[in-house]
């Protein structure tokens, strides 16, 4: 009997409404980071704005890798496999994994979120919200080096969405993981220091169409339980194999979920925010995005798809097919066309993601356990790409122009050098994270039976290559103008770019330990 039937059946015998049983221990890791985000409230409302910094920083590291540290004792356990607080939320071997890397990503995030060692005061974030571009109020807030802070608690918000949207097991749950995700990037997305107006114009951008995706979800998620009763997964997945509902309430709600879910992953055609939001947001916070909230939606993606819409799966892959094929070729031929650097790793952002959903495709536990893989070694490589771009500079601020860059390979070689091998990871090139990565998806896809698609896949990533490559060429092949690009790296910066590095290394050179690890995750199944 589900919950709701048992207060009614209580109420109806007019005794107490029991109280909520909640594993705490199954929920600390997103107890933990929420909770740290909820003290960051109060620390901007009772501690002083000279000290505020020196309080959110290590507060929001500790939440972070408490989290990360609570994860990997839940994942250590033989049998992870877990429902908790009244069914809610599914603690199980993907989920784990899935947290624990949107956790790791959220820490290299946060080191250049941070950062404001070799920038001018305030680092990346504007000093008042609040104050209009251009104003006076603004002027003045900046001459007094004051430093913006609620970024903190509301990135933290943000992660606490993420690594419970992939955890959530029924819908509600999982529509509130995604305003709880959505919300605070929404504002994040607004408090760049320099290009104020194109970054306020990308927050409008984002809310705007981030309000429709939320809206086409809740309207799935609607029909859903009128074809089963229940916004369950498992109650979902168990109607559709009994064949007794109404098909089309079943169809129509699985569409217009898959649009909401498709709007975070940014699969074409619904990627149009994912380039102007990328360019316009702060570039921390840009990889914030590239990241973590891929992860998550992948996150969620897979346990809908997995689970709810399992025996779905011969409606649902046509579409998906068709989905991943215009992600594929629309990311990989678009790129080519950009002079922006973060609008070009937008695109290649898509096209990635098109990747990924071939692993969702396979449907099998191969496909899920090269997808964990995939999503771990990409997240890594983005962040490290995206702490290059915030080293890169003119008098304008971040050099976003392809042409600013010509010769960054003569000034700084490390800095080019480094750059160059985040794009050939990209690109899919042996020895890195990238090239295991596609390898492991596009085996799984033609396991099961997806050869043409994983044809498809390898044209897609030889035309991205191209627009790699002419990074590449211009950085070390170009004359530097005069006033050339100028490399400015922060202590923490610097460390979140070698982390990347490391992982993008490692995860090419002996990736067999993580592989053995997704795998051994995708043992421990969705919970039904």
């Amino acid at each position: 009997m589900s919950t709701s039937s048992q207060v009614s059946a209580v109420l109806a015998q007019g005794g107490d409404i029991p109280a909520p049983h909640i594993e705490y221990g199954q929920i600390a890791p997103l107890l933990l980071v929420l909770g740290a985000a909820v003290v960051g409230v109060l620390v901007e409302a009772f501690v002083g704005r000279n000290a505020r910094y020196y309080v959110q920083v290590p507060l929001a590291f500790l939440g972070l890798a408490g989290g990360f540290g609570w994860t990997v004792a839940l994942a250590w356990r033989d049998n992870p496999h877990h429902v908790a607080a009244e069914g809610a939320i599914g603690v199980d071997g993907p989920t784990l994994f899935i947290q624990g890397t949107i956790l790791l990503l959220g820490l290299v995030s946060l080191l250049l979120i941070a950062e404001r060692g070799g920038h001018a005061t305030g680092g990346h974030f504007a000093a008042q919200a609040s104050a209009l571009p251009g104003s006076e109020a603004e002027q003045r807030t900046a001459e007094a080096g004051v430093t913006q802070t609620e970024v903190y608690p509301l990135m933290m918000f943000a992660v606490g969405g993420m690594i419970m949207f992939p955890a959530a097991n029924d819908l509600l749950t999982m529509f509130v993981a995604l305003e709880v995700m959505s919300l605070p990037l929404y504002l994040l997305c607004g408090l760049a220091r320099r290009r104020r107006l194109l970054s306020q114009e990308a927050a409008v951008k984002y809310f705007l169409l981030g309000a429709f995706s939320s809206a086409f979800f809740l309207y799935g998620a609607a029909l859903l339980y009128g074809y089963a009763g229940s916004v369950r997964l498992a109650d979902i997945s168990a109607e559709i194999g009994k064949d007794a509902g109404n098909e089309t309430l079943l169809l129509a709600g699985a569409a217009l979920l898959s649009v909401g879910l498709l709007f975070k992953l940014g699969g074409v055609p619904f990627h149009m925010w994912k380039p102007d939001v990328y360019q316009g947001a702060p570039t921390p916070i840009t990889a914030l995005m590239a990241s973590g909230t891929v992860v998550a939606a992948f996150g969620g993606i897979l346990r809908v798809y997995y689970v709810a819409f399992e025996t779905l799966r011969w409606d649902w892959r046509p579409l998906m097919w068709g989905v991943a094929i215009l992600t594929m070729v629309a990311g990989s031929i678009i790129a080519i066309t950009q002079t922006d650097i973060k609008r070009m790793l937008a695109y290649s952002s898509i096209a990635h993601a098109g990747f990924l959903l071939m692993g969702v495709i396979a449907s099998s536990a191969n496909g899920l356990s090269s997808t964990l893989f995939y999503l771990l070694a990409y997240g890594f490589t983005s962040v490290g790409a995206f702490a290059v771009v915030t080293m890169v500079r003119d008098a304008g601020g971040e050099a976003g122009h392809l042409s600013r860059w010509a010769g960054l390979g003569k000034r700084s070689p490390v800095v080019a050098g480094v750059f160059a091998f985040f794009l050939l990871a990209f690109a899919g090139i042996p020895l890195t994270s990238g090239f295991t990565g596609k390898f492991a998806v596009f085996k799984a896809a033609v396991e099961e039976g997806a050869t043409p698609l994983v044809i498809v896949a390898v044209i897609s990533s030889a035309v991205a290559a191209f627009f790699y490559v002419r990074v590449i060429v211009v950085m070390f092949f170009s004359e530097p103008d005069a006033e050339g690009p100028v490399v400015v790296a922060g202590p923490a910066t610097a460390v979140a770019v070698a982390l990347g590095v490391t992982a993008t290394v490692v995860l090419g050179v002996i990736p067999q330990p993580v592989l053995d690890l997704a795998g051994q995750a995708t043992t421990h199944m969705f919970v039904r």
